[in-house]
């Protein structure tokens, strides 16, 4: 009898997309075998995002083709973030679901494929269990998504953090921290894979082990990473929280030079009145502190950010101090979103006074000046020779990325000639653009790769 197949839809952020691998490693494991069509698979399965509506437009549509096009026997699963939150809502909107399974409780999924496979009949199961926070009973797996010689690796899930627009702490609880052996022994595993890059994430990464009664536990955690995994040449922080920044964490970042210069600290905004509206860190002084720090020990450290425009109440004149922050601050990266109303969170009595076409026309003018922002800080980096991660090549080029660039989210380097993917190679940089970078490989600079200097010199 040949092996059940199943077909899993991944949406949402990479937080989403390692629950989705883990999934898979737990039905592979139970005898599974992963199908790219889904019109073949005998399990269909949607890992959902909730997090703002068009997410969750999008979650309910792949459910509804996927449910419309279901051939007899097959089996649709929702799971994830949207089902977690909305449940009977996600059932009433698309008939033909069978079975439920919310993001707190991901590895339950083979015990509810195999209750419907085993049920005979037509009945759905749509329980979802009491649960707190994300689980700890991990089952074994790997927390982890590898793509090409990059990796993804979860240290926490959920979030204490009290801001007023977020429903995640809805989703998924509170914040739980992952056990620091068991991280360990995860990277050792992502080093034995051929793993080059290793890019840790959470709610918040700079929580981690608070609830585990660490204080300032990430430094600690990554230099724990880096003497365990001493081939990996990458390691990547991504979602800082403002204020939670250590000095302790900005020296190990300086003085590691595997630990990228990078951090991705999304500050929502620039005014303190907004950022006290949004249950925010509002001393702006601080905030500045901080990213004068990180410059002054990392002289190349790149720093991303996003911010919320049209937030209720925000006015012209505190947009225009947004303006004149980023202009000052001359970050990097940056994303930049409209406001989204979500029930239930604490910003539900504020409603969602700013026009759409307010928010749309702020949300232009600040990425229009970011752009000249980051095409003046790319040609910065014109004649520079910076270590390229290869990803991908075709018709006599390629493409990777710098140290200045996460996966998905960042720019691109194209580099001349078509190079093996996972190889890191020195590339001088030849052109810029606002997002992206040109350049040619400089082989007789070979161990400018392990040179410190090549990314954190002045």
């Amino acid at each position: 009898m040949a092996a059940p197949r199943f077909h899993l839809v991944s949406l949402g952020c990479a937080k989403n997309t390692v629950d989705s691998e883990s999934m898979a490693a737990l039905l592979a494991r139970d005898g599974f075998q992963p199908e790219s069509q889904a019109a073949r698979a005998d399990v269909l399965i949607v890992n959902t995002c909730g997090f703002i509506a068009p997410a969750r437009d999008e979650s309910i549509e792949t459910l509804r083709r996927l449910a419309a096009a279901k051939r007899p026997g097959q089996l649709l699963i929702a799971a994830g973030c949207l089902t977690q939150r909305y449940g009977a809502d996600v059932v009433r909107q698309v008939p033909g679901i069978d079975g439920l399974l919310g993001t707190r409780r991901w590895m339950d999924i083979v015990e509810l494929v195999r209750g419907l496979r085993s049920d005979g009949g037509p009945s759905a199961r749509y329980d979802l269990p009491s649960a707190e926070t994300v689980g700890q009973d991990e089952r074994g797996v790997l927390r982890a998504s590898v793509a090409g010689a990059s990796a993804y690796l979860k240290i926490a899930d959920g979030c204490r953090r009290p801001c007023a627009f977020c429903a995640i702490p809805l989703i998924k609880g509170t914040a739980v921290s992952r056990p620091l052996e068991t991280l360990v022994d995860e990277v050792r595993q992502l080093e034995g894979q051929g793993v080059r890059e290793v890019i840790l994430i959470a709610q918040d990464t700079t929580d981690y082990g608070h609830d585990l009664g660490v204080k300032d536990g990430l430094p600690t955690l990554l230099e724990t990473m880096l003497q365990a995994a001493p081939r990996i040449d990458w390691f990547r922080l991504l979602y800082a929280y403002p204020g939670a920044v250590s000095e302790r964490l900005i020296d190990v970042m300086a003085s590691e030079p595997r630990l990228l210069p990078y951090l991705d600290m999304p500050l929502q905004h620039a005014h303190p009145a907004v950022l006290r509206r949004m249950r925010r860190p509002a001393n702006m002084t601080a905030v500045i502190r901080t990213l004068e720090r990180m410059r002054q020990a990392m002289p190349r450290m790149a720093l991303r950010t996003t911010f919320i425009v049209g937030y209720p109440g925000e006015t012209e004149a505190e947009f225009d101090e947004l303006m004149a922050f980023v202009e000052a601050m001359r970050f990097d990266r940056m994303g930049v979103f409209t406001f989204s109303f979500e029930p239930g969170t604490t910003s539900e009595p504020l409603g969602d006074p700013v026009p759409a076409e307010v928010k749309e026309e702020r949300r232009r003018r600040l990425m229009e000046r970011q752009q000249q922002i980051s095409l003046e800080v790319n040609q910065s980096h014109v004649g520079r020779v910076l270590p390229v991660l290869i990803e991908g090549s075709d018709g006599g080029l390629s493409l990777g990325r710098s140290y200045r660039d996460a996966p998905e989210i960042d720019g691109m380097v194209i580099v001349e000639g078509e190079i093996p993917v996972g190889e890191m190679v020195p590339v001088r940089i030849s052109g810029a653009m606002a997002y992206d970078l040109t350049g040619v490989v400089e082989r007789e600079a070979a161990k400018i790769i392990l040179e410190t200097s090549s990314y954190r010199a002045r």
